[in-house]
């Protein structure tokens, strides 16, 4: 076990690398929510399309759990609405809209396991197969959120079934408390390097209005994205880590 302030130190200082050292060929983004997408490697898909490989970025969740008890946006309009600002934000990032999927799976219910599980790995794998993908990108397997540590199984699960080359993304894993045990000695990866595209970046992550602007003002527990997190987002790198 290792602090998980060690972990985060180890990924701050990974080597930089080349796109095409880190992910050569066609990618899929694996985001839980929509938003995870931008938040986690904005500028990496933003580089692929500069290169004339445009990922494909397929959401898990259908992001309706963020505002519980709204009435002004009940599920299915929340839902809708958090579609549409992945599709707005694809588009920012240089992704055309054929290039963006949903699996459609309830937000804060990501199974781990069993025939919902099964599917969803299936249905990745499908499309891997269908695009010749070569890299599948997924959150972080040590990402506090139940939904992201999931959606790292099902890629698990993917990888597997197709063997495709399997990368993470940090994303809440850069807010763990710094005495938190981690099941693990070092990571191995690289960064990025995106300072030359992050005010894209940032216009992208701009429409995901509904999860950082306060849009929606009458939830029981509405969410918002943390200003730590935003910061962090904001970087002028992004990590990539090795399975």
């Amino acid at each position: 076990m290792t602090p998980a302030g060690e972990i985060i130190r180890q990924m701050r200082e990974l080597p930089f690398a080349d796109l095409n050292a880190i992910a050569p060929g066609k990618s899929l983004i694996l985001a839980p929510h929509p938003d995870d997408e931008t938040l986690g490697c904005g500028g990496f898909v933003i580089e692929a399309c500069n290169r004339g490989r445009a990922p494909l970025i397929v959401a898990v969740t259908d992001g309706a759990g963020s505002h519980p008890g709204s009435t002004a946006y009940p599920p299915e309009r929340l839902k809708a609405l958090r579609a549409a600002e992945l599709r707005s934000a694809a588009e920012i990032l240089g992704v055309p809209e054929q290039n963006v999927r949903f699996l459609g799976l309830p937000d804060t219910r990501v199974p781990r396991a069993g025939p919902d599980f099964e599917r969803a790995a299936q249905a990745v794998a499908t499309m891997i197969r269908d695009h010749s993908v070569a890299n599948l990108l997924a959150s972080w397997t040590h990402d506090p959120h139940g939904d992201h540590e999931a959606t790292a199984f099902i890629a698990s699960r993917v990888a597997q079934i197709g063997g495709v080359r399997l990368l993470f993304y940090p994303v809440w894993g850069w807010l763990l408390p710094p005495d938190q045990p981690l099941p693990m000695t070092a990571v191995r990866g690289a960064r990025l390097e995106i300072g030359h595209v992050r005010e894209q970046k940032r216009r992208a992550l701009a429409t995901h209005a509904s999860q950082y602007s306060g849009l929606i003002t009458d939830a029981s527990r509405g969410f918002q994205l943390p200003h730590d997190l935003l910061v962090i987002a904001d970087r002028d790198y992004e990590v990539f880590l090795e399975a």
